[in-house]
């Protein structure tokens, strides 16, 4: 997938899952009652050891499924991302050197912003679509819009406090093309294995964007 294709999409979704799954074997149905609920989309994290793994099962068992890998820090899991099949990485915060790592490897890259410096950082390598993290607390809406004032070209992914109550004020941002959202797939329904659940939460968050 190339950057446009994956921002198309992401634009499409509105929503991304941000999953954490502590055994790998779990994102199997969990990809797939995202599917059945209407999000055909995973941002795997390597928030836990098994992170690799699931992003190369979901790439195997899901192969149109948009899969992102998500807290990339270091060059090592950019390259073991990229193995298991990430479509893209995405960055809790701009490292330039992950940012060449990736362009190297032609993996496209959502890297984290929360401040002009950074958003500088960004552009000075091409970078036009960010991640702005963690939303809420580094001043929500509010700031987005402050800082698309002198950076009104960047498109924006807001992740960290999304939750029900806030993200169509996100969405209503022309600049933001879909939110990161944790609150849906639960890392303690996911232990439970309560697909049933996640699938529900999953269906209300779908409606609640379109």
């Amino acid at each position: 997938m190339t950057d446009t294709e994956i921002i198309e999409k992401l634009g499409q979704l509105k929503v991304v899952p941000v999953i954490a799954v502590d055994d790998a074997q779990d994102i199997i149905p969990l990809v797939q009652t995202l599917i059945d609920n209407g999000l055909p989309v995973a941002e795997i994290t390597f928030r836990s050891a098994a992170g690799e793994e699931a992003i190369g099962l979901a790439r195997r068992h899901f192969p149109d499924v948009l899969i992102a890998a998500g807290t990339v820090l270091t060059p090592a899991q950019v390259v073991a991302a990229k193995n298991a099949g990430a479509d893209c990485i995405v960055t809790p915060g701009f490292n330039p050197n992950i940012v060449k790592l990736c362009r190297d490897l032609d993996v496209p890259i959502i890297p984290g912003v929360n401040n002009p410096m950074a958003i500088e950082a960004a552009l000075e390598l091409g970078i036009t679509t960010v991640k702005f993290f963690p939303a809420e607390a580094s001043g929500g809406v509010k700031m987005i819009k402050a800082l698309l004032g002198p950076y009104g070209d960047l498109q924006i992914m807001p992740t960290g406090g999304i939750s029900p109550a806030n993200i169509n004020a996100y969405l209503a941002v022309p600049n933001v093309v879909a939110c990161g959202g944790s609150w849906f797939v639960d890392k303690g329904l996911i232990k439970a294995k309560n697909w049933a659940e996640i699938g529900r939460l999953v269906r209300e968050a779908v409606e609640l964007v379109r």
